[in-house]
């Protein structure tokens, strides 16, 4: 009689349990959202939308845009599709998205690695479409004295232990907005306008 049950139950089961799995699994962080502006070199986070923070950033030094092989930083709304880092000190170097061993110091001289964490990010517009497979993070750089002005190849750098503060106060899913405009014009944001 058990073994009838037991046949009866599997098919529910195994209909059921995908369905459990995808509710089990990671939250989304709708809480928190940035801005990065191009204009000031700044990156400004809300959580439920009042200012926290505001750190220092660098864009691309070739401009703005989606086109694949540019170089540019995009435009517009998008989301932490995944954080890469979690346990690593401060001014660990990654290739690949994996971490070397290594660990280096602020303004290393030649040196230009991903450090400390990075969010990859994933448009949510046409405009950004591109950014996921274009490799467009929120990363470390070791180049402190080059933040506050645009020097990346299309991420979004920050200092070492501002990108790690950030990794830990936001989660997969997290909304990015970056805009051309100054945040100074952002005090209060419509983060759907900020989108254009």
């Amino acid at each position: 009689m058990k073994k009838g049950i037991t046949h009866l139950l599997l098919p529910i089961i195994c209909l059921l349990l995908p369905q459990f799995l995808n509710s089990c699994g990671p939250s989304v962080d709708k809480r928190n959202k940035m801005i990065v502006s191009v204009r000031d070199q700044r990156m400004l986070l809300f959580r439920d939308g009042k200012p926290v923070k505001s750190y220092k950033i660098s864009t691309s030094k070739f401009g703005v845009g989606d086109i694949p092989n540019s170089n540019r930083t995009p435009l517009g709304r998008m989301k932490v599709a995944k954080k890469i880092g979690s346990g690593q000190p401060a001014g660990a170097v990654f290739k690949s998205r994996r971490p070397t061993g290594e660990v280096i110091k602020p303004n290393a001289l030649g040196r230009d690695p991903i450090v400390s964490r990075i969010l990859w990010l994933t448009g949510t517009q046409k405009k950004n479409r591109n950014a996921f497979k274009r490799y467009i993070y929120i990363h470390g750089t070791p180049e402190m004295c080059r933040l506050g002005t645009p020097a990346s190849y299309g991420c979004i750098r920050m200092g070492t232990k501002d990108v790690v503060d950030l990794y830990k106060r936001v989660g997969t899913g997290a909304d990015v907005y970056v805009v051309r405009s100054s945040l100074r014009k952002q005090d209060k944001p419509r983060f759907e306008t900020a989108a254009r």
